[in-house]
């Protein structure tokens, strides 16, 4: 990128430092309620994270295909760069630490993280490229819009449609009935197929973001927190009809994270961009390889989980216990210093790299 923005960097990295940091605590039964997702309506500080990295994702594509054409060559770029993503996905879903290496079929979740970023990416890049910004904000209307209809009018077996965790919540009915016991949970996904549609909305508004930030308007920090204070107002006006929720991604939801990144983004960009303040940097070496880390960390947190140290206890389990766990101190407390240890590893893996030119593209 030329004339590159330190804060979509910076932003970039500290997704990716949160999303380990709430992935691998001590243990999920002490956490403090901020770092746990919200049970099904509302949400947690927590579920800002993931639609935050969509939105970043968007953001990126209005730097690095900006002045790009749909020639064969860029398709094809985009398309790798999809399946690697979706490969890698794939990869953590299948992969057991005994032979053969690869879980039974029928335990192998075929929805997640990186297969969701993946499809967003492909169909994002793929829409911007192909259309102007006005055509754009359509598609992302139709694509909100039209999955609030779905869900909310589309009756399931013959009962009128709900949005509680329920066999007649459309997206959890296709989900079951598609994907079956490949999912995250056995009545749903939280990266599931059909709420696949407005997550694509979550990377298109972060494009409008990027346009923002690549124009040669002034006061783009002011602009920033302005759009996201109309999509909070819009979000929590939509949430009356359409709960927000994280794990149907729901379009109020989309619009609420949405507002929240362009108002932490903008504060980000005012620091670092626009006063010069160092504000942040040690983000920007986990943003410069952002899905090699999240990859690293979530392979190795497996791995952890699986290994035994004397049969029956993990090796996460053993060294949270032996190292974290004391008398005088809360179990959350231990379980966060614990998260708090693997992102202080991570990150520095990402430094490392970063000080060698190590840049791995996927």
């Amino acid at each position: 990128m030329k004339n590159r923005v330190i804060s979509v960097d910076i932003f970039r990295g500290l997704t990716i430092v949160l999303m380990i940091l709430v992935n691998t605590p001590g243990t999920w039964s002490s956490v403090y309620a901020p770092f746990l997702h919200a049970e099904w309506h509302g949400y947690t500080p927590t579920d800002l994270v993931f639609p935050f990295f969509l939105f970043i994702v968007g953001t990126s594509i209005a730097f690095a295909y900006q002045k790009k054409k749909g020639t064969a060559a860029t398709y094809k770029k985009i398309t790798v760069r999809s399946l690697k993503l979706v490969g890698l996905g794939l990869f953590l879903g299948a992969f057991a630490i005994s032979f053969p290496f690869i879980k039974d079929f029928a335990d192998i979740r075929f929805p997640g993280v990186l297969q969701r970023i993946g499809i967003v990416f492909f169909f994002a890049a793929i829409l911007f490229i192909n259309f102007k910004w006005k055509t754009l904000v359509g598609i992302c209307a139709i694509l909100l819009i039209g999955y609030w209809l779905l869900m909310g009018f589309v009756p399931v077996e013959g009962m009128e449609s709900t949005y509680e965790r329920a066999p007649n919540n459309l997206a959890n009915y296709i989900d079951v009935k598609v994907l079956g016991s490949h999912n995250y949970k056995p009545d749903y996904d939280p990266e599931g197929l059909l709420s696949t549609l407005p997550s694509i909305a979550s990377s298109l508004l972060g494009i409008f973001t990027g346009l923002i930030l690549t124009s040669k308007r002034g006061k783009k920090e002011i602009i920033l927190v302005g759009l996201g204070v109309i999509m909070l107002i819009v979000g929590y006006l939509w949430d009356i009809v359409f709960p927000i929720n994280k794990a149907l991604w729901s379009s109020s939801f989309v619009m609420v994270t949405a507002g929240w990144a362009n108002i932490f983004l903008a504060l980000i960009y005012y620091l670092s961009d626009v006063k010069g303040l160092k504000f942040g940097s040690i983000f920007k070496y986990a943003g410069a390889n952002a899905i090699t880390v999240y990859f690293l960390s979530s392979f190795v947190t497996k791995l952890f989980y699986s290994i035994k140290v004397d049969g029956e206890t993990s090796l996460h389990g053993w060294l949270f216990q032996h190292i974290y766990v004391h008398d005088f101190m809360p179990m959350e407390l231990s379980s966060l210093l614990y998260g708090l240890t693997i992102v202080s590893f991570y990150m520095l893996v990402a430094y490392i790299m970063f000080r060698k030119k190590i840049f791995i593209k996927v």
